[in-house]
């Protein structure tokens, strides 16, 4: 199995050590590839719309970008891990999802996203746990993925490993090595399913290109559409 995990902190914190919780149980049998960002992506997306109107590979910031997408197609699980900053995902991870504006649906999504399967890993002091991975998954889910799983955790107390009880430690490790030997089990040789949300909005989209094409048949997207018989009877998760 290969697994693609994107950090949206370079701390070593209680984010890295649920996540490191999560892995250890999946090591032996997987590839990992992992990215830490800012430093794997570390400028902004400054909104020029080069690969909206003309082509992602001439971003500015193409050399991490490109990278990073590269990953994520290949791998069979994508991990996605973020603590909660002012009930929000960390700047650096926001920054990066930014970069893929072009890969939503109503862009060009790649057909590999809808079969992948995902894993939000987040945690915050009371709450902003569930906001945090909502900011991922609005990305993931417009990318295309269905099967997607938030482990979140409400540490109450404390927001350093060392300080944070034992029992607590356990319990959240419990919890996390339960999830991971779930995906362990996933016969991964199969697609996730699409599920009804993402086939509504594709069926949505697909509309939308139909009219765009109508208007101009060189608009990029449209023609992306129409090159993958989109716009016909094919579909990205057939």
């Amino acid at each position: 199995m290969k697994i693609t995990v994107i950090n949206g902190t370079e701390k070593h914190g209680v984010t890295y050590r649920l996540k490191e919780s999560f892995l250890d149980q999946l090591r032996n049998d997987s590839e990992i590839t992992e990215f830490y960002l800012p430093k794997d992506c570390p400028n902004f997306c400054v909104g020029c719309m080069t690969c909206f109107g003309d082509d992602e590979h001439k971003c500015k910031d193409a050399e991490y970008v490109q990278k990073i997408e590269m990953a994520m197609l290949e791998a069979d699980l994508l991990v996605f891990t973020s603590p909660a900053y002012v009930f929000h995902t960390t700047g650096a991870m926001k920054a990066m999802l930014d970069h893929f504006g072009y890969r939503w649906m109503p862009h060009r999504p790649a057909k590999e996203m809808f079969g992948k399967r995902a894993v939000i890993i987040t945690q915050c002091l009371g709450a902003g746990g569930r906001s945090t991975a909502k900011d991922i998954k609005d990305s993931l889910s417009w990318w295309g993925v269905s099967s997607i799983r938030v482990i979140s955790f409400k540490l109450m107390s404390e927001v350093r490993w060392d300080k944070i009880s034992e029992k607590k430690r356990d319990k959240m490790t419990a919890k996390l090595v339960d999830v991971a030997r779930r995906v362990k089990n996933t016969d991964f040789s199969k697609p996730a399913v699409t599920g009804i949300v993402t086939r509504f909005k594709f069926y949505a989209v697909r509309m939308m290109q139909t009219g765009l094409g109508k208007d101009n048949p060189e608009y990029t997207d449209y023609k992306y559409w129409k090159e993958r018989g989109w716009l016909e009877d094919k579909r990205p998760w057939k």
